[in-house]
């Protein structure tokens, strides 16, 4: 059960008291050159030096030597220049309850704070910032069901610049009106994100709009691997850096950055079971597809690793774990019980990887909650499933005598017990019921697992075979 402490969140040592540059409005002139003023068909694919210059080369861009020159650290210090006033320096909390799971200080980077609720805008601002003037008259484009759309629509609005995104049919309306606030044109097409993604390519070769890749491209990496600048600043004493991946961008700015700075820090990517793409591309040595991703977790949920972070991750992220659906639902419930914060699947992630193996972590520990931007749908049944993970929710199906005052009976087993009924569904007339019986559905809320435990021998010593 939850502590009911008024927060239980504190302040890590270093951490800025309240968002700054947070309340920036209107338009933002784009700066002369940005960190890797690169064209939009830009891969990256050259290969990555030592984990103590941290850089990856980039291929043919619009100049050579813009082309030539090695993705830095010097490079996301100038995206976080670009950034001022446009992003948040997200707070960094502490957590007593992981830190006494984990046996170290542990702190959350509060990136579902951040504007449009995500990382996002980071790398989207900085992208759009360093395009040419007859780029931005052209006009952006995006495909994304959440997080990148939102990015990209916010972005291009401080930037004076037109942007369309294409989202599945199947959106989250929340979603979809977030990404219109912000300023974009919104079209939807497909039943999946590839769909997606193909009409906003299509429209991109017909219009001449430059398409915004969520991960895979040099400026958007600078743009993220800010988060690991604020936590250098904001946690000195760091050993170990805990983020999600899907394509990569976020875990390889981050890795970029903190490597060049700390290379004893330790830095874990976390993929969802399900969706993890990383484990057999790093084993290949090249990234690998693997077919569709299933996951509850939508913001890392990515069947192929991109060209441009594969590089730099392959090099400095020093390990990807995976995490199962029941710990990221588990997590998911953690943050919003324990530290009262409000997180998306994907960035409960790191959390998830805590949970799963607290004592396989060095501390202080650093875990970066990437986005807060969830369905209210989508939540609801989310912490139903992370409650019944934590043995707090039951589900019981048993048949008993139909005869007056039977669910009474029941209904009073499970109060003797303690246990809190939620729904009862009572079915009498099914034809695989006999004559004399009835059928009943429980939806318990219950203390953990040895109370559920109690529930069945308390429901067997009354006399009820439960049948599932």
């Amino acid at each position: 059960m939850a502590d009911h402490t008024p927060h239980e969140s504190t302040p890590a040592p270093g951490s800025p008291s309240g968002s700054a540059s947070g309340s920036a409005t209107g338009s933002h002139p784009a700066p002369a050159s940005g960190p890797a003023r690169a064209k939009a068909s830009d891969t990256g694919r050259a290969p990555v030096s030592g984990s103590g210059s941290a850089s990856v080369s980039g291929p043919v861009g619009r100049a050579a030597d813009v082309a030539s020159a090695p993705l830095t650290v010097e490079d996301v210090r100038e995206a976080q220049k670009i950034l001022s006033g446009v992003s948040r320096a997200t707070a960094l909390e502490g957590s007593r309850h992981l830190s006494g799971l984990v046996g170290a200080p542990v702190h959350l980077k509060c990136e579902n704070l951040q504007r449009t609720g995500s990382f996002k805008i980071r790398g989207a601002y900085v992208r759009i910032a360093g395009l040419a003037p007859e780029e931005r008259a052209a006009g952006v484009v995006a495909a994304s069901a959440g997080n990148h759309a939102q990015g990209v629509a916010l972005a291009a609005s401080l930037l004076g610049v037109r942007s369309t995104v294409f989202m599945p049919v199947g959106a989250p309306l929340p979603k979809v009106a977030a990404t219109r606030d912000y300023g974009a044109e919104v079209r939807l097409h497909g039943q999946v994100v590839d769909e997606t993604l193909a009409a906003a390519q299509e429209y991109a070769r017909e219009t001449g709009a430059v398409f915004i890749h969520p991960f895979d491209h040099r400026d958007i990496i600078a743009g993220q691997g800010t988060v690991g600048l604020e936590i250098l600043e904001q946690c000195p004493e760091v050993r170990t850096i805990v983020v999600g991946i899907g394509g990569g961008g976020l875990a390889a700015g981050v890795a970029l950055a903190v490597k060049a700075l700390r290379p004893d820090v330790k830095v874990v990517g976390v993929q969802a079971a399900g969706a993890a793409a990383y484990p057999p591309s790093l084993a290949a040595g090249r990234p690998v597809s693997i077919g569709t991703p299933t996951t509850m977790a939508d913001g890392i949920k990515v069947g192929r690793p991109g060209d441009v972070p594969f590089k730099i991750i392959g090099a400095l992220v020093d390990e990807v774990r995976t995490v199962s659906e029941d710990e990221l639902s588990s997590a998911l419930l953690l943050c919003l019980e324990r530290a009262k914060l409000v997180v998306e699947p994907a960035g409960a992630s790191p959390v998830a990887a805590l949970l799963s193996r607290p004592g396989s972590f060095e501390g202080p520990v650093v875990a970066v909650l990437s986005g807060g931007n969830v369905d209210p749908l989508l939540m609801q049944r989310i912490l139903r499933h992370g409650m019944a993970a934590a043995g707090r929710y039951l589900s019981l199906r048993l048949r008993l005598t139909d005869r007056p005052g039977a669910l009474a009976t029941l209904l009073g087993v499970m109060s003797a017990v303690d246990a809190n009924v939620l729904d009862v569904s009572h079915v009498r007339t099914d034809p695989r019921l006999g004559l004399t019986e009835a059928e009943v559905e429980l939806h318990l809320e219950t203390k953990g697992p040895e109370h559920c435990a109690e529930v069945g021998v308390a429901l067997r010593e009354a006399g009820y075979t439960v049948m599932g």
